[in-house]
Formats: C-alpha cells, sequence, structure tokens
C-alpha cells in the first residue's frame, strides 16, 4: 500500500518539511484524530508548525481525497486514512472509535441495494453504542 507522502506527490503536491510531519502523524494515528490532535502531535515534532497550516493541510488532503473527515456526532471533525474500506464503531462514553470489517455486512449491503434495484457505489456505516457491562 502506497504511502500519504507518495500518493501526495504522485498527485503533484509540493512535499514540505511540515507537511511531512502532518502526513506522518496521520499515518501513524491509530486512532481517528481531530484538527486539534493531529496539531498536537505535530507541534511535539516541529515546533514551527502552526494551526493554521493544520487546517489547511487537511483540508488540501480531503480536497484530494486522501484523507476523510469523519463527524461522529460530536462538536469537532476527526480525519481518517482514505486507504481501505472499513466501518465504525463508536463507544458514547468513551468516545472510542474502532474500525471494523464485515463481509457477511458488505453482502447484506449488496443484497439490499439490488433488491432495490441498484448498484451499491459506495456507502458509509457509523455505528453509536456503549460497552455492555459483564455482571460481577
Amino acid at each position: 500500500m502506497k504511502t500519504l507522502e507518495t500518493r501526495c506527490a504522485e498527485a503533484g503536491l509540493k512535499m514540505t518539511g511540515q507537511r511531512k510531519t502532518i502526513l506522518k502523524i496521520l499515518e501513524e494515528a491509530e486512532d481517528h484524530p481531530s484538527v486539534e490532535a493531529v496539531y498536537a502531535r505535530a507541534k511535539a515534532l516541529d515546533s514551527s508548525i502552526s494551526i493554521a497550516t493544520v487546517y489547511r493541510t487537511l483540508s488540501l488532503l480531503e480536497e484530494m481525497e486522501l484523507i476523510i473527515k469523519r463527524e461522529f456526532n460530536e462538536s469537532f471533525a476527526r480525519y481518517d486514512t482514505n486507504t481501505d474500506h472499513h466501518h465504525h464503531m463508536i463507544d458514547l462514553e468513551t468516545g472510542e472509535v474502532i474500525e471494523f470489517k464485515n463481509e457477511e455486512l458488505e453482502r447484506i449491503k449488496r443484497k439490499i441495494a439490488h433488491e432495490l434495484g441498484y448498484e451499491l457505489l459506495d456507502h458509509r456505516l457509523d455505528m453509536y453504542g456503549r460497552k455492555i457491562k459483564s455482571p460481577l
């Protein structure tokens, strides 16, 4: 799988040191970071990075469809690298976002679209819940 930096270079995007830092943050993220989280992580690596640079870079990457802006019923957006198809389970108590894939779910979605007379081209599934507390 190509890195974000490679995909940006192939798209003709000038690769500054600050952009490389932001791309590194996005690629290494195990969560779906907000602008503020990306900024804090980038600032720890390069003190010259401004919040405006982070906003501009994320906006540009989103425009180029290299990242996806996600809104999980929160007061802020999170960012996801646009690398593979997956879904999300969002814990409403902790805010944790869990990525998952499920082939049975994929078959069901295609079947529903077909039964309605459509070819499924795209979709998004975000599920919200809370962890089940196991009895003591």
